[in-house]
Order: C-alpha cells, then sequence, then structure tokens
C-alpha cells in the first residue's frame, strides 16, 4: 500500500487531502446544523437582520424591529441571503442563519491546507488541518449565526496570500520557481481583497490586525522594500473603495445612524469602554483553555517561531527554507498582535481570537514537525494525529448536543410559539418594559413588535407583550389591559396583555 501512495503525484496527494479534510469540515458543521433553537441573543440579533435581508430585501440597511441599525458590515447577512436565495428559500430558519458560517469555516479548513503544502510536507499540512478540526473553538463558532468566521476566513487569506505573494531573496530557496509578475499581480489584488473583505465581515479591525501583523514582520525582518511594494495603484485603490463601499452608500444614503453604531459604539465604543470593561487578564484562561490541548501548545509554538536559535536550526535542515521561517514568524507575530490589542481593549469577547486559529494550527503542525526530528519523532507525530483525531470526533457528536441543551425548554422561546397562535400576523402587537425587545422572541416571531414608553395605561388597543415582574408592579395602573397567556415562570416569565376587542 505505502507503495502505491508513493506512486501518486504529490500534487494528486495534496488535492486529496484537501478535498477529504474539507469534507470533514463540512461535515463538523452541518451536521444537525438547524436542530438548535436560536436561543442566544446575539446570534438573535444577526437573525433579524437577515430576516430584513431575506424575507423584505433590505440588503443595504435591514432595521431589526423596525427601528435599530445594524451592529456589523453586512457581508455575513448578505451570504446567508444568497445561501438563502440558491436553496429558494424565503423564511430564515435556524440553518440558514448558520450556513454562512459553516461555509467559511469549511472553506477555511481548505485554504489552511492548501497553505500547509506550501511549506510543510503533506504529514505536516494533514497535522495543520487537522489540528483546525480538532478546536473546539473554531468548530463551535462554525455552527453559530455571526460575523466571526466570516472575519476569521479573510483574515486567514490575507495572511496567507501576502505570504504566497512575498518574493525571494536571491539566496532564498535556489531550487524554488520564483513568481512571475503576472502571479505576483494576482496575489497581490487577492491580498487586496481579502482585507477589504475583512472590513465588510466587521469593520476596521479585519484589516488593521494583518496589515500591524505585516508591518512588525517587514520592519522585523528588514523588508523595506516589499513593504512598498505590497500595493500597487490598482490594488490599493481596490482595498479602499471595497472596504469603504458599504459606509460610503450610508453617507450617500444619509443612514448616519448605521456609521454612528458602526464607527461609533461597536469600533471606538467597545474598544475605549462604553460598552463594558473588562480585566487585562481575561483573556488568560481562553487562551489556554478554550480547544486543549491544541490552546496550550499554541504559545509553545509561538515561542518556538519567534526563537533565533529554532530559525537558525531550521536553516540548516535539508529540504526546508526560509520561506517556511518567514512564514510561522509572521504567524507567530499575528498570534502576538491580536491578543495584545484585545487584552488592551477595554471590551472583550472569546470570539475575537478565532482568527488566530488558521494560521495557529499551521503553527502548531510545523512546531510538531520539528519535534518528530528527534528521539521518539514517529510516536510524538503519530501520537498528535490519534490525539487530535479523537477530537473531531468528539467535536462531531459534542457541540451540537451542547447547542441543543442550551436551548431546551427556553421560556422565550415557548412564549414565541405561543404568541403566535394567539396573535394573527395583521393584529396589533406591542412590547412593554424593555430596553429593547427580547432578540430571540423578535426572531421567531418574524414581525415588527413596537416598544411602548411612558404609562402602560396608554397603550393602545391591541396585544401587549410585558415581563412578568413589570407587570406585577404596573397591572393597578392599568385596569384595561387583561392578560391572555403567560409563558415562564417567575420574574423572567413573559405575559401576553390584551386591550379592547376579542381579536383573531
Amino acid at each position: 500500500m505505502t507503495n502505491r501512495l508513493a506512486r501518486i503525484p504529490i500534487r494528486a496527494r495534496g488535492c486529496v487531502a484537501v478535498a477529504g479534510l474539507t469534507l470533514i469540515a463540512l461535515v463538523l458543521t452541518f451536521y444537525r446544523l438547524g436542530a438548535a433553537g436560536v436561543c442566544g441573543a446575539n446570534e438573535a440579533i444577526e437573525g433579524l437582520f437577515v430576516q430584513q435581508m431575506v424575507e423584505n430585501g433590505e440588503l443595504l440597511f435591514p432595521l431589526a424591529n423596525g427601528a435599530d441599525p445594524m451592529y456589523k458590515p453586512p457581508l455575513f447577512h448578505w451570504t446567508a441571503t444568497a445561501v438563502s436565495d440558491a436553496l429558494g428559500m424565503h423564511l430564515v430558519t435556524p440553518a440558514i442563519l448558520r450556513a454562512p458560517s459553516a461555509l467559511y469555516a469549511s472553506a477555511g479548513v481548505a485554504l489552511t491546507v492548501g497553505f500547509a503544502l506550501t511549506m510543510l510536507d503533506l504529514p505536516g499540512a494533514v497535522l495543520a488541518g487537522v489540528v483546525l478540526l480538532s478546536s473546539y473553538q473554531y468548530v463551535s463558532e462554525g455552527r453559530i449565526g455571526r460575523v466571526d468566521m466570516t472575519l476569521t476566513f479573510f483574515e486567514s487569506l490575507a495572511l496567507f496570500s501576502f505570504l504566497w505573494w512575498l518574493p525571494k531573496k536571491a539566496s532564498e530557496d535556489p531550487v524554488a520557481p520564483a513568481r512571475t509578475n503576472a502571479q505576483r499581480t494576482e496575489l497581490r489584488y487577492l491580498f487586496a481583497a481579502a482585507l477589504a473583505l475583512a472590513v465588510l465581515a466587521k469593520g476596521p479591525v479585519g484589516a488593521m490586525l494583518p496589515l500591524l501583523a505585516i508591518a512588525v514582520f517587514c520592519v522585523g525582518q528588514k523588508r523595506w522594500k516589499n513593504a512598498q511594494q505590497l500595493f500597487s495603484p490598482g490594488s490599493a485603490l481596490l482595498a479602499i473603495g471595497l472596504a469603504s463601499s458599504w459606509y460610503l452608500a450610508c453617507v450617500f444614503g444619509r443612514r448616519y445612524g448605521f456609521l454612528n453604531r458602526q464607527i461609533g459604539s461597536e469600533n471606538f465604543g467597545r474598544f475605549f469602554g462604553s460598552l463594558g470593561e473588562m480585566a487585562p487578564t481575561y483573556y488568560l484562561k481562553p487562551i489556554l483553555l478554550n480547544s486543549v490541548p491544541a490552546s496550550l501548545l499554541a504559545p509553545f509554538a509561538v515561542i518556538a517561531a519567534l526563537s533565533n536559535r529554532q530559525q537558525t536550526a531550521e536553516l540548516t535542515r535539508a529540504g526546508s527554507s526560509r520561506r517556511a521561517v518567514s512564514s510561522v514568524k509572521l504567524f507567530a507575530i499575528f498570534w502576538l498582535v491580536t491578543v495584545a490589542f484585545f487584552s488592551i481593549a477595554a471590551y472583550k469577547r472569546r470570539a475575537y481570537l478565532l482568527p488566530l486559529w488558521p494560521p495557529t494550527a499551521v503553527l502548531i503542525a510545523w512546531w510538531i514537525g520539528r519535534l518528530a526530528e528527534r528521539r521518539w519523532g514517529r510516536v510524538i507525530r503519530n501520537g498528535a494525529f490519534i490525539v487530535f483525531g479523537a477530537l473531531i470526533i468528539f467535536n462531531l457528536f459534542y457541540i451540537p448536543s451542547k447547542q441543543m441543551r442550551e436551548c431546551v425548554n427556553d421560556p422565550v422561546l415557548e412564549a414565541a410559539v405561543l404568541i403566535k397562535r394567539a396573535v394573527a400576523p395583521d393584529e396589533p402587537l406591542f412590547i412593554y418594559g424593555v430596553d429593547q425587545g427580547p432578540p430571540s422572541l423578535l426572531f421567531y416571531l418574524d414581525r415588527q413588535v413596537p416598544l411602548l414608553h411612558g404609562n402602560l395605561d396608554d397603550a393602545p388597543p391591541g396585544y401587549v407583550i410585558i415581563p412578568a415582574d413589570v407587570w406585577l408592579r404596573h397591572r393597578k395602573e392599568a385596569p384595561e389591559l387583561e392578560p391572555v397567556l403567560t409563558a415562564g415562570s417567575g420574574p423572567h416569565g413573559l405575559i401576553l396583555l390584551r386591550r379592547g376587542k376579542l381579536y383573531g
């Protein structure tokens, strides 16, 4: 069998590896993708905007519940709309909402393995894919309808395309063919497009962090000329024009509320603390424990990649190259820059670390490969395949079941079902006593539910959704409002009130 495999061209074996690992990624992310309800507030918020795009055609400026602008740029939402159109579906289900993340996660595996093949041997490239698929954070975020996986794919594409474009020095890789001018031009434009799409996924930070890591890398490697050549006038125009396209649409469309939320609260506000603050040590636990054991190995791989001693050893290896050294060094710098940036930022989320995983998977595979060249080398590499392979199987079954457990007996989902039965689509429905409607409730009601302010007794004829604790405080003030149904128990339950004639 080994002899037969050896006779297969290396390029064909690489294509089989990419295809096989991508298929595994599709299974991991799409298996029971729509089985769990949309009960998380953050996912439901994105679902409200996707509903407006898919069901009402509001592709540029969708409003949640008729009032709230988008929190993030629309690339993720556009992708969901494209998936819905391709499937001929015109209602947003949990599976449709999560499909973009699953697709970008699977494409990210293909991209990572494809890149790893250009700097590692075939087992090393396969190991990079296996490490990525074993990452609990990567797979779980690939099954959630949020923008983070979209950002991860395009930040990774930007880093990989930069390294593909990076011209070799005269002393580097004398056997490897140099890129033609046409190839380097194509890669320059690919890099520019990836940065721009990262901005359309989550804002300026999508381009800022890869560019900051590349700048540090070029300074450290004394590649001043390469830094100057990275953008041509055409590719710079592409990056700026594509990245700013939606923001300019907001300006020309006078949708300043979108710009205020995007640039004000969502970018500067999160960084400087207007949305809350977490301790600088917030990321210590997620960095080390979000995807054990890979997350525990990542800091050691980063240290090895930045070690001068390790670089010297790498350059003396048979079949090695400065390109491999450059790649792992850039990935290590990107890891440090990302962690430092978000540790300094006031507001923090674990998902902000997600873009680290594709380059870190390559970095870990490279480091394990170097360890495997020492004593017990075959045991180390085979052991890594066994451990990470077992975690892939674990992710396949554990993550979907965990998602479903988190939404079992959710009172908000129960309330949405009962309210839709009691209130016809053309009957007036309002909500009182909250700053904004519960996102998951609004997602499942799939209609506008205006917020009422002022005195409860001033509610117009129709139905009113009110939290149980608010109703206990105000029921004597509104004798004309009659409770129709109750969903959930205790102060977190919801009550549906009716005012006026018997509707429906």
